[in-house]
């Protein structure tokens, strides 16, 4: 299959980060196409409780709707998914999303990893998973379920990530399909559409 007819396939877009992460979602939501056919999902490390503005925050650079995730929701086209603070973020088989208050993973609750396999496990080959700026591990061990299910695996490039210890682990641990510059991410979603 063409890479390019391989990317036409994507069902959904999980971004995952931690410390930097945000600023580069500031400037990536803006150039996002408002007709995407799928959903974006992101996952970062808040501290509970004092980031309950950040769906509003993301809403003001998008035309796409952006709202936090609730328990049980179905995954739409063209909208934008706030993984709650303080629970995990669990895609279910049938596209739903499924909140956890389970232990933390990597010290971390949402974890990447948990939303990143969960969701290689719900669509398969059809998901297209980027890990942003970070400063521990969380989304490695998830990209290679992700390559384990045939899914399309992204980081930031290092180089530009405000903490580069997270896309860099990614980048040593395995095979990533795709490093990308903030300046590059927006077309690159825009094109999975």
């Amino acid at each position: 299959m063409e890479e390019s007819e391989l990317m036409k396939n994507c069902e959904a877009l999980i971004i995952g980060g931690s410390a930097g992460s945000l600023e580069v979602l500031l400037r990536v939501l803006p150039a996002l196409s408002p007709t995407l056919s799928f959903p974006v999902i992101i996952v970062v490390h808040r501290k509970h409780g004092t980031d309950s503005l950040l769906p509003d925050l993301l809403s003001g650079k998008t035309s796409l709707k952006v709202k936090e995730i609730e328990e049980k929701e179905q995954a739409m086209p063209g909208t934008v998914y706030i993984a709650p603070s303080d629970y995990h973020t669990l895609i279910e088989q049938n596209k739903t999303f499924s909140l956890d208050y389970s232990e933390k993973v990597n010290y971390s609750r949402p974890a990447i990893d948990v939303t990143f396999q969960t969701g290689a496990e719900a669509y398969k080959g059809k998901l297209v998973c980027m890990l942003l700026s970070g400063s521990n591990s969380d989304g490695v061990n998830g990209l290679k379920s992700v390559k384990a299910w045939g899914g399309i695996t992204v980081i930031q490039d290092p180089e530009t990530a405000q903490v580069a210890y997270m896309p860099a682990q990614a980048a040593l641990q395995l095979k990533i399909d795709y490093t990308l510059s903030i300046e590059d991410m927006a077309d690159f979603i825009n094109l999975l559409s």
